[in-house]
């Protein structure tokens, strides 16, 4: 079957360093870009995280210090994977709540403006766990029938995704060939950033999830704790969680104006 497209939609996946959003980097990403007339196009590449790579995750994926010590950073690779994925509609893995969020924060580290709008992200490991509960390796097996060859090769669990996607569709009824249909039954609950520290509420305000504010609307927080902006902006929380916040608190000053 084809997937119904309004636009390109970029399966991707990412081989990190670690899965700590803020902190670690991509070892290797791969993005297969699917376009409505059917047509694909894939490219991989390998990342110098310039970090260690620690060697347990190295166990996982196989990817070491020495494998990549000449590959380019991605910084240096940015600029050619948004202009992959610019303009398309994202679906990946467990990717709402990983490897979207890092991939963010890696472009917002190489100076590229990474942002979720004017398009929608398909999880497609949320359609599974509603339907089945299992690891992609699994889903893999069960709606493809193929055993998973290379688990954790980002341009495998790529390919195996896209297919697992496709063939979700086909056997579920009540699933429809839409990627903003998809987007929405993938989705968790709804947050104003990537990792969760906004949330919006049911007035579709955004509130602080997290901490003493828990709760209460982000605008409303830093209109009488002006101080409590400065400490987030140099606490550990994710450079795409601090420009959510900047941009509510600009909202609010021009809303003032």
């Amino acid at each position: 079957m084809q997937l119904n497209l309004k636009k390109p939609i970029c399966f991707f996946d990412l081989e990190t360093t670690g899965i700590n959003i803020s902190k670690d980097r991509v070892v290797e990403i791969s993005i297969l870009k699917v376009f409505p007339n059917g047509n694909k196009e894939s490219k991989t590449w390998l990342v110098n995280p310039e970090m260690p790579i620690p060697a347990e995750t190295s166990a996982i994926h196989g990817i070491t210090d020495e494998k990549v010590a000449n590959e380019p950073t991605f910084k240096a690779l940015s600029k050619e994977i948004n202009a992959m994925i610019k303009d398309c509609d994202l679906a990946g893995f467990n990717s709402n709540r990983f490897d979207i969020p890092l991939l963010a924060e890696e472009m917002l580290r190489a100076e590229v403006d990474f942002d979720m709008k004017n398009r929608v992200a398909i999880d497609v490991q949320t359609i599974f766990h509603k339907m089945e509960q299992r690891t992609l390796s699994a889903a893999y097996k069960f709606y493809c029938d193929q055993s998973l060859e290379n688990a954790h090769s980002a341009e495998a669990d790529t390919m195996a995704t896209y297919e697992v996607l496709k063939a979700q569709i086909e056997r579920y009824e009540n699933l429809e060939n839409d990627t903003k249909f998809l987007a929405e039954f993938s989705a968790h609950k709804k947050f104003a950033d990537f990792a969760g520290f906004i949330a919006y509420n049911k007035e579709g305000v955004e509130c602080f999830s997290f901490g003493k504010h828990k709760g209460k609307a982000v605008e409303d927080v830093l209109d009488k704790e002006p101080g409590y902006f400065g400490w987030l902006l140099n606490a550990d929380f994710p450079l795409y969680t601090k420009k959510v916040l900047t941009a509510i608190k600009l909202r609010a000053f021009n809303n003032k104006i």
